[in-house]
């Protein structure tokens, strides 16, 4: 599977995605979060938080292992942040 992120500049969202059947296995998007989580938080907190429930949910699914799929994005700020955020709910890449 592959865990593909999306950063605007306000918000941030990432998904499992499995190319082979092309089905979605896990995705979240920092407004599900709830106001205690993100209120008084900088993006890149926020980006961790989403990294981590994605996490939790992908090991849900039985995905353990990912392919990370960051687009153009640099590997640094919320992106890093939310792959820490997956990598600390149990995920590999």
């Amino acid at each position: 599977p592959r865990l593909a992120v999306f950063r605007s500049l306000a918000h941030i969202s990432a998904q499992v995605i499995d190319d082979v059947s092309g089905k979605t296995l896990a995705a979240v998007r920092d407004v599900e979060l709830s106001d205690a989580e993100r209120k008084g938080k900088k993006k890149s907190e926020i980006a961790q938080a989403v990294g981590l429930l994605l996490g939790k949910r992908a090991m849900e699914k039985g995905v353990k292992a990912v392919v990370f799929d960051r687009r153009d994005k640099q590997y640094h700020g919320r992106v890093r942040a939310l792959a820490e955020g997956a990598r600390e709910a149990g995920l590999t890449f």
